[in-house]
C-alpha cells in the first residue's frame, strides 16, 4: 500500500516547499502606534484574516504564494476573530471600513491603499514601496 499512499497523499520528497512569510502577529491595540511610526521609514502591510472564512483562506494562500520575499516592508497578520478589539481599532485608527479579508498598506502614518476579498493582490504592495 505504500505506493498508493504516495499516490494519494503525494510524495513528501516531491512536494513543493511551503513558502513562509515573515508575518508579525498583530495582537494588541498599542501596536498600531508602532506601525504608524515605522511607516515613516518603511511600508507597513496589515493583512486582516478570518480563520473561519473560505474566501479569506483562499485569498491569503494566493497572497503568500505570489508575495515577493525581497520586498522591504513589515508584514502584520491580524486574526480578527481572536483579536476583534484590535481589528475594530485598525478601522478607527486608519479610517477604513472593516472587511475580511483585508489588506491595508500604511506609509507616512496614513493608509495609502486598502483592498478586500478578491481585490487583494501581493503585487500591489510593490506599487507602493
Amino acid at each position: 500500500m505504500g505506493l498508493l499512499d504516495n499516490f494519494f497523499k503525494g510524495n513528501s520528497k516531491t512536494k513543493k516547499e511551503e513558502k513562509k512569510l515573515p508575518w508579525q502577529q498583530l495582537t494588541q491595540v498599542g501596536e498600531l502606534q508602532k506601525i504608524k511610526e515605522a511607516s515613516k521609514e518603511k511600508l507597513q502591510v496589515i493583512f486582516k484574516h478570518s480563520t473561519r472564512c473560505g474566501i479569506s483562506k483562499s485569498v491569503i494562500n494566493r497572497f503568500v504564494s505570489d508575495y515577493d520575499l525581497n520586498i522591504d516592508a513589515d508584514l502584520y497578520y491580524l486574526d480578527l476573530l481572536n483579536y476583534r478589539e484590535v481589528s475594530n481599532e485598525v478601522g478607527h485608527e486608519f479610517q477604513v471600513i472593516h472587511q475580511s479579508p483585508q489588506l491595508i498598506l500604511v506609509k507616512g502614518g496614513k493608509v495609502i491603499h486598502h483592498a478586500s476579498h478578491h481585490e487583494i493582490y501581493a503585487n500591489k504592495v510593490l506599487e507602493y514601496i
